[in-house]
């Protein structure tokens, strides 16, 4: 019957998982031990040889979906939304009068809630698409840390920047000591290799961090050196200030991840192109923001 529940008997009642926790327990001898596979409209059941039986809201061959599917804005509305939030200083009510004006009725806290969601999201699709192009530079670090404040309470904001001012990590942390540097540097270092010269201020920990690891002769300190790292905070702060500050350290590290990867995203150098130039590299950043998650 169209429509009717599945039947279940009471020796083997019907189990619901979550689809991640469902194909991770899967593995090549479960799949080929596999007995018997039944469908209806709206759930899959499987039954393994383990007598164990699952059950997801999708059939097979249905797990990419849109990620906006379940919302009634379109996309571009969320792309949107998102970036003014995260690329500008803007507060969430501010956001929601921005886009009032141009005819979107939103509530803040949607404009909370989207980028909360999908700020990840698109960022983790730009750091993906800038690692596979190689769109940073492996010659010359610049490693620098500021305080920021948490409910009061100090903590530290760690950066790695390249020569050209392309923001490659930010992870916070309580101290600043060796081993949140070491921390640091390993976590920046899986994903974009080992660099030949880094660039660090005269905090100790980083030496002795980098001796860790085995590169403390590639360290470089000196008056005026840092100063792409030092200037690579601006922008932060600037949004930091819109924010008035925050609560937690999940959220700072969440937000300070996707401000980073939108600022690399738009970060087109204005002063040192032409104004042809950096409106053709303006239309290709913003033709390649739209088709995020797409």
């Amino acid at each position: 019957m169209v429509g009717a529940e599945p039947h279940v008997s009471d020796h083997n009642p019907l189990q619901i998982h979550p689809i991640h926790q469902v194909l991770s327990a899967w593995n090549s001898e479960s799949i080929i031990d596999l007995l018997s596979i039944s469908t209806t409209s709206k759930h899959c059941q499987i039954k393994t040889a383990f007598d164990q039986t699952v059950a997801f809201p999708y059939s097979f061959g249905m797990q990419n979906h849109s990620p906006f599917r379940y919302f009634n804005s379109s996309p571009e509305i969320i792309r949107l939304t998102v970036m003014m939030y995260v690329r500008y200083p803007l507060s969430l009510r501010q956001v929601e009068d921005l886009l009032f004006e141009r005819g979107i009725d939103i509530c803040h806290e949607t404009v909370r809630f989207w980028w909360n969601r999908f700020g990840p999201m698109f960022a983790a699709e730009i750091r993906k698409r800038r690692v596979v192009h190689h769109s940073y530079s492996r010659w010359r670090w610049h490693l620098d840390e500021v305080f920021v404040l948490i409910n009061g309470e100090t903590h530290y904001l760690w950066r790695a920047v390249d020569h050209e001012g392309e923001v490659l990590e930010v992870f916070v942390t309580k101290r600043r000591d060796r081993r949140a540097a070491l921390q640091f540097l390993k976590r920046a270092m899986r994903r974009y290799g080992q660099p030949k010269v880094i660039v660090t201020d005269r905090l100790r920990s980083y030496r002795a961090a980098m001796n860790v690891i085995g590169n403390g002769a590639d360290q470089e300190c000196g008056r005026w050196l840092n100063n792409r790292a030092e200037n690579s905070h601006q922008p932060f702060r600037r949004r930091e200030g819109a924010m008035s500050k925050f609560r937690d350290v999940k959220t700072l590290q969440k937000f300070a991840s996707v401000h980073a990867s939108i600022h690399n995203h738009f970060n087109l150098e204005r002063h040192l192109n032409r104004r042809e130039t950096f409106k053709e590299n303006r239309t290709a950043a913003l033709a390649e923001w739209r088709q995020l998650a797409a």
